[in-house]
């Protein structure tokens, strides 16, 4: 993909700036002068470096719709006319099979990692900048495994995470006006495997990956996370949106790859496999 530097400053809003990706998003947006907001769950020292080089930094936790209004508004207001809007928060518990879990503890993982991110989506797009008319708007979520497997223990998160897979395509169809994009980042050294490593064998296969993981520093650099969303921003709306990127897999840093996705609509989305049968 060609990249072409921003002419002007962005506004950018980092729904989950106390997250490792949406930390490392905030620093390098920063970094290039933009205006950047951001949310967090809780104070955290990550949070606290921020105050300070933020134009703002509300309290939001996703499992509070009355936060999730508040901030909109606050930013509807305060960021009007964004470029960009980033959703950082993942929440991997319950860990266990599905039969196992508590229920309340299941349906709340896909309220944090599905239903609110939505909702807040939904709050915030009213205020959104239309006068980037090539490159858009950009709104980037982020995609997790179970689009081409079963993977067992962790259905909540796998679940929330393919349905949100099918609704960037779906807003990307009924708002052609601005980029949806769903970035896998692969194995990215974050906070959010703490959960695994805390579960242990109760993790399964998972635990013991994760341990080798760690112990060969086997990791996606979180500077590749952080220029593939650059790359989305900056890239073509109608080739773009509505795709799932693989940060790992794809080869979204080369030239011709706007090309190669105008020419296959279908690809990276979820789709049927056999129907050729």
């Amino acid at each position: 993909m060609e990249i072409n530097a921003i002419d002007q400053p962005l506004k950018a809003v980092v729904l989950g700036a106390s997250s490792d990706i949406g930390n490392a998003l905030c620093i390098d947006w920063v970094a290039r002068d933009w205006k950047v907001w951001g949310t967090y769950r809780t104070i955290s020292p990550s949070v606290e470096r921020l105050k300070g080089k933020l134009q703002g930094i509300l309290q939001c936790p996703l499992d509070n719709a009355g936060a999730i209004e508040k901030a909109c508004e606050t930013l509807g207001r305060e960021a009007k006319g964004w470029d960009v809007v980033v959703f950082g928060p993942g929440l991997q518990e319950p860990i266990g099979l599905f039969e196992s879990c508590n229920f309340d503890e299941w349906a709340h993982s896909i309220t944090v990692n599905f239903t609110n991110q939505l909702r807040f989506l939904r709050g915030i797009l009213p205020s959104r900048n239309l006068q980037q008319s090539s490159r858009g708007p950009t709104v980037i979520f982020f995609a997790g495994g179970g689009v081409n497997n079963a993977p067992i223990l962790y259905s909540a998160y796998t679940v929330s995470k393919v349905a949100m897979v099918k609704m960037v395509e779906l807003l990307a169809a009924e708002i052609p006006d601005t980029k949806f994009v769903i970035i896998g980042p692969g194995w990215v050294k974050t906070k959010i495997h703490n959960s695994v490593l805390a579960a242990k064998e109760n993790a399964g296969s998972s635990y013991e990956r994760t341990v080798e993981k760690f112990k060969n520093d086997e990791f996606v650099p979180m500077s590749k996370v952080i220029d593939c969303c650059n790359a989305m921003i900056e890239g073509d709306k109608s080739a773009l949106t509505g795709r799932n990127i693989s940060v790992e897999f794809d080869r979204w840093n080369e030239s011709q790859f706007t090309n190669l996705l105008s020419e296959n609509p279908a690809l990276y989305k979820l789709r049927r496999f056999g129907n050729d049968l």
